[in-house]
C-alpha cells in the first residue's frame, strides 16, 4: 500500500471520478424506471436550487454582504432566455441559458456600482426595492405576457416556452457552476473578497480595489442566478412575474443562512434538504408550513452558525483519512508545531522591539 498522501493531481482525479459516479447514479435511477416524473422534478428544482444558493453564497457568504433581490436577477434571466431560434434543442437551451446569465449579469453591475456603496440593512432593502422593481416592470409589460413575446396582456403569465431543460445537462450546469465557485473562493480573488468581509478598511489599505471586488462578486452572482432563472424557464414552460417576489429571495437566503454562510457544502445540502422538506410534509397539508417553520427557528436556536458553519466537505481528506490515518496525523503535528514556532518567533521580536524602544527612551533620558 503506498505510504504517502494524495497528491493534488490525485486529489483532482478523486473528485472528478467521484462526480461521474455520482452522474452514473442519477443515470441508473432515472432510467431505470425507480425515480417516477415526480421524482425527477424535484431533483430538477433542486438543482436551480443548488445553483441559486451557491451564487447566492458568494455574495453573503465570502463578500459578506446581504442581498435580497436575488430573484430580480433569476427573473432576468428567466425572460431572457424564454425564446430563441430554431436550432439542435440542447444547443439552443444552453446558448438561451447562458444568454439569460449574461443578461443577468449585465444588469447586476448597473446595479450592484450604485448599490455597494451601502452596507449592511441599506443595501438589503436597496436590492429588495430593485427585485420588486423588476416584478412590477414585467408585470406591466405587454411583451412578457401571453403567448409568446410578441403578444399578450400586461399581467398575464408567459406561456408557450418550450420545455427544453434535460435533467442530465442541468446536472452538468450545477457541477460546473459550483466547481467555478468553489475556484474563485480559493482564488487570489477570493481571498481578497474575504479580507474586505473581515475588515474593509484594512483591505483598503492593503491596496485591495474595493468598488471593484465587491462589483465583481455581485456581477458573478447575478450571472449565475440569471443561469438558473433561464433553466427554470425552459423547465416550467411558463413565467409569472410573482417569481422576482422578495419572499423567493427570502427562500434562498434561508437556504444560505440554514446550511452555514461561507460553506459551499452547506449551500448544497440545505438547498436540497429545503426543497425536499416540503415535498415530504405534503401529506400534512394543513400542518406542513408550520413544521418547516419550527424546524428553520429549531436550526437557528441550537446552531445560529448554520448546519455546516464555514465547513466544506473534502473528498481527498476523508480518503487520506480512511487510508493513511497515521500521515495525516503526522501532517496534523508537523502543522501545529510550525504555527507554535512561528507563534513563538513573533513573540519574541515583540519582546525585542519593546526592550529596543525602552532602551532607547532611557538613552534619550
Amino acid at each position: 500500500m503506498k505510504k504517502s498522501m494524495l497528491s493534488t493531481k490525485q486529489s483532482y482525479l478523486m473528485c472528478a471520478v467521484g462526480i461521474v459516479v455520482l452522474f452514473g447514479i442519477l443515470m441508473g435511477v432515472c432510467e431505470s424506471g425507480m425515480a417516477s416524473t415526480y421524482i425527477k422534478g424535484i431533483m430538477m428544482t433542486s438543482c436551480i436550487a443548488i445553483i441559486m444558493t451557491t451564487s447566492l453564497n458568494l455574495t453573503i457568504g465570502v463578500l459578506g454582504q446581504l442581498t435580497l433581490g436575488c430573484c430580480g436577477f433569476e427573473a432576468i434571466g428567466a425572460y431572457s432566455a424564454a425564446n430563441g431560434v430554431a436550432m439542435d434543442p440542447t444547443l439552443r437551451f444552453l446558448l438561451t441559458t447562458l444568454a439569460g446569465g449574461v443578461v443577468a449579469c449585465i444588469f447586476g453591475i448597473l446595479v450592484g456600482i450604485p448599490a455597494l456603496r451601502l452596507h449592511g440593512d441599506y443595501l438589503a432593502i436597496i436590492t429588495l426595492g430593485f427585485g420588486e422593481i423588476i416584478r412590477v416592470i414585467i408585470q406591466n409589460l405587454k411583451v412578457a405576457g401571453g403567448m409568446g413575446l410578441d403578444k399578450g396582456a400586461a399581467g398575464q403569465a408567459l406561456i408557450g416556452i418550450d420545455r427544453l431543460a434535460n435533467l442530465y445537462v442541468v446536472f452538468w450546469i450545477t457541477v460546473v457552476t459550483v466547481v467555478l465557485l468553489f475556484m474563485f473562493a480559493r482564488s487570489r480573488y477570493g481571498r481578497a473578497v474575504k479580507a474586505i468581509r473581515d475588515d474593509e478598511i484594512a483591505a483598503s489599505a492593503s491596496g485591495i480595489n474595493i468598488t471593484y471586488m465587491k462589483v465583481l462578486v455581485f456581477a458573478i452572482s447575478a450571472f449565475f442566478a440569471g443561469i438558473a432563472g433561464g433553466i427554470f424557464a425552459q423547465y416550467i414552460g411558463s413565467l409569472n412575474p410573482a417569481m422576482a417576489g422578495w419572499l423567493q429571495s427570502i427562500n434562498y437566503v434561508i437556504m444560505v443562512v440554514f446550511g452555514g454562510m461561507g460553506s459551499l457544502t452547506g449551500s448544497i445540502v440545505s438547498a436540497i434538504a429545503l426543497t425536499i422538506l416540503p415535498e415530504l410534509l405534503r401529506a400534512f397539508s394543513t400542518y406542513r408550513m408550520l413544521v418547516y417553520s419550527v424546524a428553520l427557528v429549531l436550526i437557528m436556536i441550537f446552531r445560529p452558525q448554520g448546519i455546516f458553519g464555514n465547513w466544506e466537505f473534502s473528498l481527498t481528506k476523508t480518503i487520506n483519512k480512511l487510508f493513511y490515518p497515521m500521515k495525516v496525523k503526522a501532517h496534523g503535528k508537523s502543522k501545529q508545531a510550525e504555527s507554535t514556532a512561528k507563534a513563538a518567533k513573533d513573540t519574541a521580536k515583540t519582546d525585542e522591539t519593546v526592550e529596543t524602544a525602552a532602551d532607547t527612551k532611557e538613552a534619550q533620558a
